[in-house]
């Protein structure tokens, strides 16, 4: 399949980090791109050469307007976690796409999945999604991240990163992470969208390397020019303060993963895979200490100064 024939792409998620670095690529690259949101027009991120229509995903008919015309798609998830939300988000991108005869659809399932059955939410309810959407028989690649580095510079990490060198994360200190960043995510969807033969696949995509707590510190040190040191967070305080930006039902969600990994029952679950990703897709994210140096660190250290 190639890249240089401009595709039409339904991108689910667009207004939200994932799916809207994914949106942005494409439109940089001169793919139409279209999108469907729940968001009024003056809470939208800025998406440009991006098409953004009202509507939910909890409604067919918005979906399958969202996908006509379309030749390929791709999907993130919301922060829902109901596994009735979610199958008939699933079930209704999965009627819309096998009906407007998409091509190819990327599936980035939010987070690594474990092989076997658990009782998390964050990890089976985008398992269910996988399982519906390729009983659609649209052809399918599903990509499966680790944990993104963009986490890392937010208002609750960046402060004490600047200021006192301490980076924080509700993961244990040992656990080892391939770490990417959204920026990487986007070039793995578009790598999923144009790779040829590689229909069916679910990749593990991560960074170029596997780090531990420590060692993510040390990347951090050089791209800032400071000594840092990680401290794990206890991801019941993560969870407590994530509510307060996402609400208590989101938030629960995503802390699902982290108290999942604090159990030590998966280590290598966020780990990089056996080459199969990067021998498939034609991606070679850079080293962390290079991704940090491109962030505005400093914004954190003026909102942290005292004022007068």
């Amino acid at each position: 399949m190639s890249d240089h024939i401009p595709m039409r792409v339904a991108v689910v998620g667009a207004t939200g980090f994932q799916g809207g670095a994914v949106a942005r690529l494409l439109a940089e690259r001169n793919h139409r791109v279209r999108t469907l949101t729940r968001r009024p027009e003056g809470d939208r991120p800025p998406l440009p050469g991006v098409a953004c229509a009202s509507g939910d995903l909890g409604r067919a008919e918005d979906v399958r307007a969202l996908f006509e015309g379309a030749t390929h798609a791709a999907v993130t998830m919301p922060l829902v976690y109901d596994e009735k939300r979610v199958t008939t988000y699933a079930r209704n991108i999965a009627n819309a796409a096998r009906d407007a005869g998409i091509r190819r659809l990327v599936y980035n399932a939010n987070t690594r999945v474990p092989g076997r059955a658990t009782d998390v939410a964050a990890f089976e309810t985008r398992r269910l999604a996988e399982d519906l959407l390729r009983e659609s028989g649209v052809p399918l690649v599903v990509v499966r991240p680790p944990v993104y580095l963009d986490n890392l510079f937010s208002p609750w990490n960046g402060p004490a990163l600047v200021n006192e060198g301490v980076l924080s994360y509700p993961l244990p200190a040992h656990t080892p992470v391939a770490w990417l960043s959204h920026d990487d995510l986007a070039e793995a969807v578009y790598a999923a969208l144009t790779t040829d033969g590689i229909e069916g696949r679910a990749l593990d995509i991560g960074g170029a390397r596997t780090l531990t707590g420590d060692e993510l510190a040390e990347s951090f040190a050089r791209g800032l020019g400071r000594s840092v040191r990680y401290l794990p967070l206890d991801p019941g305080a993560f969870e407590q303060g994530l509510a307060r930006v996402l609400g208590a039902d989101a938030a629960a969600g995503v802390a699902g993963i982290y108290h999942y990994m604090a159990t030590g029952d998966d280590p290598l679950l966020m780990a990089g895979d056996d080459g199969t990703a990067a021998r498939l897709l034609p991606l070679s994210p850079g080293p962390v200490e290079d991704w940090v140096t491109r962030r505005p660190w400093q914004v954190w250290a003026e909102e942290a100064a005292p004022a007068g």
